[in-house]
């Protein structure tokens, strides 16, 4: 397989979207190479190292325009290696990225749609809610830290949002399974996508293929990071559930 392109690239502004999320528009020569209509994707950006392989996170394209695309940053008390860089970032910071991989989007051919995350899904929420038909039914069930870090979202009028407010994630990842459990099923076929913290993916795979026997087809479930554990950490894990579950 080969390796997906490289673009090294520059920031153009940052914006601190909510208490603790901060967008950093990157753009440059090298973004004229990549592909159109990305939001939703994912690409690795690339952090160097001194006297090693540049570390690599995943990130999300939370929206793409003519010579600059987005990328939404989760700021933690904590900071790994991402978030501390994009703390500190300012115009002419320079970041590489690769990519973009696939995107994942809801399956629009349901009669209602149920979506749920946490705050480092809220880029792809944004671009899979605004997708959504003019005519859909159904809800998104977000879990953020605070207050603060509700966001405004283009929805159709027909489905409902319920925030979730949740300072300290649960290790049990309860909190999205126990809201999502209380919505009222509706009748037809449903699609479904959700992605959050590894632990609550869990939670909600098994509620989801195992309660309501959803078709595969329209189910779409991801864990975005692990609790306790870095990338590589949760990447193990991933691979680990997929053989037990």
């Amino acid at each position: 397989m080969a390796k997906p392109p490289v673009f090294d690239l520059s920031v153009e502004r940052v914006q601190q979207v909510s208490r603790h999320m901060r967008r950093v528009t990157l753009g440059g020569q090298a973004l004229e190479a990549f592909p159109a209509n990305q939001a939703s994707a994912y690409v690795k950006l690339l952090f160097p190292q001194t006297g090693s392989s540049p570390l690599m996170r995943t990130y999300t394209v939370s929206a793409q325009r003519t010579g600059e695309i987005d990328i939404d940053f989760v700021l933690h008390d904590a900071p790994g290696p991402a978030a501390q860089w994009a703390s500190t970032a300012q115009p002419g910071s320079r970041l590489s990225l690769a990519g973009p991989g696939p995107k994942k989007l809801i399956n629009h051919n349901a009669d209602w749609f149920l979506l749920a995350g946490d705050m480092t899904a809220l880029p792809a929420l944004h671009v899979n809610l605004a997708q959504l038909p003019a005519h859909a039914q159904g809800y998104a069930v977000i879990e953020v830290p605070c207050n603060e870090d509700i966001q405004p979202l283009t929805h159709p009028p027909g489905l409902e949002v319920h925030w979730l407010i949740n300072p300290t994630p649960d290790p049990e990842g309860n909190p999205l399974l126990n809201k999502v459990a209380t919505l009222p099923w509706l009748p037809g076929k449903v699609a479904v996508w959700a992605a959050c913290e590894f632990n609550s993916m869990r939670a909600l795979r098994q509620y989801f293929k195992h309660q309501r026997e959803i078709e595969k087809t329209h189910l779409y479930l991801s864990s975005y990071w692990k609790l306790s554990d870095n990338e590589d950490g949760h990447k193990r894990a991933k691979q680990q559930a997929n053989l037990s579950l």
